[in-house]
């Protein structure tokens, strides 16, 4: 469940993200560098999240009531979606419309590839964890 949070997390926090961007009138994304763009390309542009990056704390699962994480999961994910349309709406579809906290100035489809490539990331980690369950449930049990 930690996993469905830490994702729940990261959704919430874009969508804080894009609603201060909104709230300015303005992106709210930095220069982008070599080092940003080298990060977000292999994100973005050859689908692979490397593993072993420490979480930023505001992502890092605090215990939220599961019942609540289940429930509002889906509906986050289109109010990310929505948020960010209307940002590249009003700034531009290739702007750079805020950062990153890794991967540094994205832009609308940046930002959705990223959560696209970060959510399979955690999925496989989610089927692995599905996979081992009757194993660990036995010996429990024995």
């Amino acid at each position: 469940m930690e996993v469905l949070e830490h994702l729940y997390l990261t959704y919430t926090g874009t969508i804080k993200g894009f609603e201060k961007a909104t709230q300015k009138g303005s992106p709210l994304a930095s220069h982008v560098n070599w080092g940003h763009r080298w990060r977000a390309w292999v994100v973005t542009g050859l689908g692979y999240l490397p593993s072993g990056r420490e979480a930023p704390a505001s992502a890092k699962p605090r215990g939220l009531e599961r019942e609540r994480v289940a429930r509002e999961l889906g509906s986050k994910i289109a109010e990310m979606d929505e948020i960010i349309a209307k940002c590249e709406s009003r700034f531009g579809s290739r702007t750079k419309l805020l950062d990153h906290p890794f991967l540094g100035p994205l832009a609308g489809w940046e930002w959705r590839r990223f959560h696209l490539v970060h959510g399979l990331h955690h999925a496989k980690q989610i089927r692995a964890l599905r996979a081992a369950w009757p194993e660990v449930a036995r010996r429990k049990t024995s």
